[in-house]
């Protein structure tokens, strides 16, 4: 009984753990966006800070540690955490995702030759990058006070505040709207627009699981019939 009784201990201590751990994987992701948006938009050259490159393979490896974290809480417990386990592994499958676009981000800044200045497009480009900065803030504080209400705001508002708006950056330079941009600069704007894209619907998607069950997250609520 003792034994059983302290894995039982060890294994809830196991899933605190790896819910604090995703919270230090997100704020990587914060710090890791935030960089990256400077040195694309801000920075003449393409020296990187080696350091905010590392902070993606931390974040794998976290990723990594809250996997198995879950997993032998789960194994302790049986079913009774199951879909709690699942939930937060598929939030860290996001978190990871959103280091991955951070990383391009930086990529693409490296390749570029100087800072990223699109003149039409600067203000609108100026809004989504901090659109998205605040829905990184937002999005930490509803998953932290698991907060339904600011959860629900956030899926409410990612396609008219990010996703229409850096499509219609995608749709103007595809189409051939955009005639004043060198093949560098609208290349680099085009893939730019569909990362910070991908980086808000990830965050999105972590908002969702704490409105939605299991099976429905990354999708939108469903109405209630009543």
């Amino acid at each position: 009984m003792w034994r059983e009784l302290i894995n039982i201990w060890k294994s809830h201590n196991l899933l605190e753990q790896a819910w604090n751990e995703s919270f230090e994987m997100l704020e990587i992701d914060r710090r890791m966006y935030l960089e990256a948006v400077r040195v694309l938009r801000e920075a003449d050259d393409a020296a990187l800070n080696e350091d905010i490159r590392q902070l993606d393979k931390k974040v794998n490896k976290y990723e990594r540690d809250v996997r198995r974290k879950v997993m032998t809480h789960c194994a302790v417990e049986g079913a009774h955490d199951l879909t709690s386990g699942m939930i937060l592994i598929s939030l860290v499958i996001d978190i990871e995702r959103v280091g991955d676009y951070c990383k391009n981000i930086l990529d693409l800044a490296q390749m570029h030759p100087k800072t990223l200045k699109v003149s039409h497009y600067d203000k609108a480009l100026t809004l989504i990058e901090n659109e998205v900065k605040e829905r990184f803030n937002r999005t930490i504080e509803a998953l932290k006070n698991q907060d339904v209400e600011a959860a629900r705001s956030l899926m409410r508002t990612y396609k008219q505040e990010v996703g229409r708006e850096c499509d219609k950056i995608v749709e103007d330079l595809v189409s051939g709207t955009c005639v004043d941009l060198s093949s560098a600069d609208a290349t680099t704007l085009a893939l730019y627009a569909r990362y910070l894209k991908r980086i808000s619907a990830h965050l999105n998607n972590m908002a969702t699981s704490v409105v939605n069950p299991f099976h429905r997250l990354g999708f939108k609520e469903k109405e209630s019939k009543n």
